[in-house]
């Protein structure tokens, strides 16, 4: 037994030193390296705990072994702990960080939506019927009828309306990812539709009824800068698989779409979440009677709050060294 424990003593030592390491941080404090070494040597501390169970009778072996174990199973799989700091590093580093990488891809799809619809709003204008192109529905005889739909989401409960807008938005949303991936084209379509259709429904309504359109404009307003921006966010994301799949560059067409793949899978989610915010916006104050400047200021509040944490949070301190002194 004497012969085991010098053979083992030098492995539980380094299982110390790294279990000291993590002892106030978590597992990504250490080098994925250390990480691999700090599995092999627990699974050989548990080896060695039931040897020295079954071949002796020594208390202060096997308490300190079963100790030693327990520490290491605790800081391996210590779930809960792990699962909140990977949901606090995806939204503190990974979410704003892939913005920052892509935004080009955001841009043109900010871009294409803001073309078509200046270009609609002037030609329907120009021309009413133009609206029909775009697939608007009665909104012609909504204005002439000077029926505010909006409203209604607060007579049929705005707990039913919230959810059902958050999942429209999603559902929009995922949709004008998907069609990105068709090398991209599917995305500015969409871009290009949605911006039509926007441009098309406010056209229609100043020149009908101007009033129609202030109201519109206001309701629209409240929850429509963190709506748009997370379309132009998964538009340009689903852009961004079809660009690489056309032009993988240095890398593999396969390695090309895994890369810009989990980069778009990062915008997704992190829109998810910002939708689920715009959604109660839209089912609880953009509806309601409260003052038009209320709703303006709330969307220029949640556009600056959104691109503010896009762009400043997760960015990495400079290093301090001699040259900075």
């Amino acid at each position: 037994m004497n012969r085991f424990i010098d053979k083992r003593k030098n492995d539980w030592e380094r299982l110390e030193d790294l279990l000291g390491m993590i002892e106030s941080a978590t597992l990504r404090s250490l080098t994925r390296e250390e990480v691999r070494e700090l599995g092999q040597l627990y699974r050989r501390a548990a080896s060695d705990l039931a040897i020295a169970r079954a071949e002796t009778r020594d208390p202060k072996l096997i308490n300190y072994l079963n100790s030693l174990v327990i520490r290491a199973h605790g800081k391996i799989y210590r779930a809960e702990s792990r699962g909140f700091s990977m949901i606090k590093q995806f939204f503190l580093r990974e979410f704003p960080q892939a913005f920052r990488r892509t935004w080009k891809f955001t841009a043109i799809a900010f871009g294409t939506f803001l073309l078509a619809a200046v270009l609609s709003f002037f030609a329907t204008w120009n021309d009413i019927a133009f609206a029909e192109f775009v697939y608007l529905g009665e909104i012609r005889y909504d204005v002439e009828a000077d029926n505010h739909w909006w409203e209604g989401l607060n007579t049929t409960g705005n707990q039913v309306g919230a959810s059902q807008i958050m999942t429209n938005n999603i559902y929009v949303t995922f949709s004008a990812f998907a069609s990105g991936v068709f090398f991209g084209i599917g995305a500015l379509y969409d871009m290009a539709f949605e911006g039509g259709r926007f441009g098309a429904i406010f056209a229609v309504c100043y020149q009908l009824k101007p009033e129609f359109g202030d109201a519109l404009a206001t309701f629209v307003v409240g929850h429509g800068v963190l709506e748009l921006s997370c379309i132009f966010l998964c538009g340009g994301a689903g852009m961004m698989i079809g660009y690489s799949i056309l032009v993988p560059g240095d890398l593999s067409r396969i390695e090309a779409i895994k890369k810009s793949g989990l980069e778009a899978i990062r915008l997704v989610i992190g829109c998810a979440f910002v939708l689920v915010i715009a959604g109660i916006i839209e089912g609880f104050i953009s509806p309601s009677a409260l003052p038009a400047s209320l709703k303006i200021g709330t969307g220029i509040l949640t556009g600056i709050a959104l691109f503010s944490y896009l762009l400043l949070v997760g960015r990495d301190k400079p290093a301090i060294g001699p040259e900075m002194v």
